[in-house]
């Protein structure tokens, strides 16, 4: 389901070269293309966050949060850990941890000294607990067992390969990666993508009207 990068870089040249608006390089692309595929993804919670507060509808492929999901669910990841760094370090968002079939609670660093002073809520194996104590790592409680986790993690950041012929840039599949998002953000994916070039090479318009069809995309998908 990945999105080719050939295909959106391809788009974006003519959009770009189309009267004269200028050449994105592919050093140029490679680090718009991360930027807009980051922006994209991390739009995701900001957006299930707002659609959760209210309903979704009975339409099975036009329910607002079931497709945000979806898209998310591309992303998610399972890690097994004990206590400490999590083996996953394209980790975004951590989700569940579970030891022996239960779900582990979290809970804050200065909640730890109190649950341990008392005999009814001290963390056993029955009722273990972890804290978060770094973005890739967690400390259980008890300290002795090991977890796994579901987690949300990092899109692989893409990459436009090429090879150097007469003094030309030619693509090379060989060591690409390709955009890891859902299919229906190509569009906006070449939106974001020509508005960071507009604004680099310093064309007002042409990141205006760049802008102006990102907007009307978000517009569309979210009606």
């Amino acid at each position: 389901m990945a999105i080719n990068i050939d295909t959106v870089y391809q788009k974006v040249l003519a959009l770009a070269n189309k009267e004269q608006r200028g050449y994105v390089t592919p050093q140029e692309f490679n680090l718009f293309a991360d930027q807009a595929q980051m922006e994209i993804f991390e739009q995701y919670f900001y957006d299930l966050n707002q659609y959760m507060r209210i309903h979704g509808n009975a339409e099975e492929y036009s329910d607002v949060i079931h497709n945000i999901n979806e898209k998310i669910a591309l992303f998610e990841s399972t890690s097994s850990i004990g206590s400490g760094t999590i083996a996953a370090t394209d980790l975004y968002r951590l989700g569940t941890v579970i030891y022996n079939g239960i779900e582990v609670e979290e809970v804050q660093q200065n909640e730890i000294l109190y649950m341990n002073n008392s005999a009814i809520l001290r963390p056993s194996t029955s009722r273990p607990v972890y804290v978060r104590t770094g973005e890739t790592s967690i400390l259980t409680y008890p300290s002795n067992i090991f977890v796994s986790c579901t987690y949300v993690r990092k899109p692989t950041k893409p990459n436009w390969s090429y090879v150097v012929v007469n003094g030309s840039a030619m693509y090379d599949p060989s060591n690409k990666a390709d955009f890891e998002l859902h299919p229906s953000e190509e569009n906006e994916l070449i939106y974001k993508i020509l508005k960071f070039a507009g604004l680099a090479m310093k064309r007002l318009q042409f990141s205006q009207m760049a802008a102006g069809l990102e907007t009307l995309q978000v517009q569309q998908e979210k009606q």
